[in-house]
């Protein structure tokens, strides 16, 4: 493999994480204009995306496993004309079951990235930590982005152009992916730059079950957090919410963009200290942070909304790592998409039971009481993870 077919590949894929991030971000902000206008409360707005989340999960071992036996590359290209089309029609469906059906392919295609993407990334790349905290900081992009630019084109044209331009903008990125692979400056690989002696059977079952536990917790606080950002910052940061959508969209995308940048941070740690440190002490900070979120208000509640999700996002790097140093290399496309069953598919009802909280208490307080003991529990549950210092 050529060195400049790693570094477009790479590029490529950083670029798919942040796309992969954008459907849920602008659905969660354009459900606060959405909901009212289709006549449905908040919590049966925000469900709308509950088979789309299931399925970006659930579809995501059968994506890394042909990634594995067909073709990352071709998988990419798919990823991208599949995921932009979805929310090209997100946007111009006119019911609640057909908005609620394009979001469901939309991430259909969508779970395509993080199994396959994760695989091809970790397979052109030497300093393994460090590349996946660029690509968690790309991925923390996307909700940002997506956060600042829903506000703007819902104010401007409404919230379906929210959805129908990103769509376009991913959709176009696929058609060039696809010039390059013909022009032979994308090649597909079967071999890692970096290759790491093989764990042990008894190890790799012991890793593969613990983060099964760890992902679901963690997986759970994702969901429910990014689906109630938006609504907890209009009810609590009442100085922003007072100027509308942009101004509650600009301050999730904030909170985003610092937590984006704080992988790299996290991916640097992953490299070079041991992985369950890293691993374990994200969830002892989440659950320090999340417990007492369940009272803040205003400014401090956005700063506290800053460090949660950037310790929420700050695990990826050790746990993706992880999985690469534990899953067989020919097999890897599988395993992260078995990791997305558990992180993103049944995760996926974090945000359930987001609306359902706030539509039976009105508030986020025990949301937060929910969350911080989930991050509790995850903690108790990575000390039996394997003492070693590993790099991956």
């Amino acid at each position: 493999m050529s060195d400049r077919s790693a570094k477009l590949s790479m590029g490529f894929s950083f670029a798919a994480h942040s796309y992969s991030h954008l459907c849920g971000p602008i659905f969660y902000i354009a459900v606060l204009v959405m909901g009212p206008e289709l006549g449905l409360t908040y919590g049966e707005a925000v469900a709308l995306i509950l088979v789309g989340n299931i399925l970006l999960g659930l579809a995501a071992p059968l994506a890394g496993w042909l990634g594995d036996r067909w073709s990352a590359v071709g998988m990419i290209g798919l990823f991208f004309l599949g995921t932009g089309g979805g929310m090209i029609m997100v946007g111009l469906a006119q019911t609640p079951f057909m908005i609620g059906f394009w979001l469901a392919v939309t991430g259909l295609f969508a779970s395509i990235y993080h199994p396959v993407g994760m695989a091809w990334l970790v397979r052109n790349a030497i300093n393994r930590g460090t590349a996946l905290g660029l690509n968690g900081m790309f991925g923390g992009f996307g909700p940002s982005a997506a956060a600042l630019m829903t506000g703007a084109l819902i104010e401007a044209f409404g919230w379906r152009a929210a959805f129908i331009v990103p769509g376009s903008v991913v959709a176009a990125t696929g058609l060039v992916f696809y010039f390059l692979v013909a022009r032979g400056m994308i090649v597909e690989s079967r071999s890692d730059m970096r290759v790491d002696p093989p764990a042990s059977r008894s190890d790799t079952i012991r890793v593969m079950g613990v983060l099964a536990l760890t992902m679901i917790c963690n997986g759970l606080i994702y969901q429910a957090t990014q689906a109630g950002l938006p609504k907890l910052f209009s009810v609590r940061v009442t100085d922003f919410a007072d100027h509308g959508a942009f101004a509650i969209s600009a301050l999730v995308a904030t909170v985003y963009a610092i937590a984006g940048v704080m992988q790299i941070l996290a991916g640097w740690l992953a490299d070079r200290y041991p992985l369950k440190t890293v691993y374990q002490l994200s969830f002892v900070v989440q659950a320090l942070l999340l417990f007492p979120a369940a009272y803040f208000t205003g400014p401090a509640m956005v700063v506290i909304g800053i460090l949660m999700v950037t310790a929420n996002s700050g695990t990826l790097p050790a746990e993706n790592s992880l999985v690469a140093r534990y899953a067989p290399a020919h097999r890897r496309g599988l395993a992260y998409g078995l990791k997305f069953v558990i992180a993103l598919g049944l995760s996926g009802f974090g945000v359930k039971l987001e609306g359902m909280i706030f539509d039976a208490t009105g508030g986020f307080f025990w949301l937060f009481i929910v969350l911080g003991a989930l991050a509790a529990t995850a903690a108790a549950i990575a000390l039996f993870l394997p003492d070693e210092r590993t790099v991956s």
